[in-house]
């Protein structure tokens, strides 16, 4: 096998871990958001106030999120350690980026607010990353 057809082999590999690793972050990530009332506002991305229809949108961002997780960290994903510390750094790095910035300005809302609900989202940001390294790394574990 050639070296980039090696490395596209790793990079997918990667990638499709990200993506599963990140819908586990992404669930409890969402079941947090759901018992404090924030789906109905991340489902007004779309032009809804569902909590189901937030539900989703949250989802699909989760597994998105979690691709680039998978093609950052998947390299390290073996190493516990590493991956974990990445995992909190990329959740607390999505919460400014995500929470604090795109989604306010989506939303016509003041940027970086700082408030009880901000304190919230970097909880679940964190235990979104959190999740995602552990979940990343098992499924890096599995091929050992």
């Amino acid at each position: 096998m050639s070296t980039i057809a090696h490395a596209r082999s790793h990079a997918l590999t990667h990638a499709w871990r990200g993506v599963v690793a990140g819908l586990a972050g992404g669930v409890v990530f969402g079941v947090l958001m759901a018992m404090s009332g924030m789906l109905p506002m991340v489902a007004m991305l779309v032009g809804s106030q569902s909590a189901l229809v937030g539900a989703v949108v949250h989802l699909a961002i989760s597994a998105v999120v979690g691709l680039v997780f998978g093609l950052l960290a998947g390299a390290v994903a073996d190493r516990a350690g590493v991956t974990v510390a990445a995992g909190l750094v990329y959740g607390a790095a999505w919460w400014v980026l995500g929470a604090l910035i795109l989604m306010p300005a989506m939303l016509g809302m003041p940027l970086f607010p700082m408030n009880a609900t901000a304190m919230m989202s970097l909880m679940g940001h964190l235990a979104y990353g959190l999740v995602a390294a552990l979940a990343l790394y098992g499924l890096s574990r599995s091929e050992v």
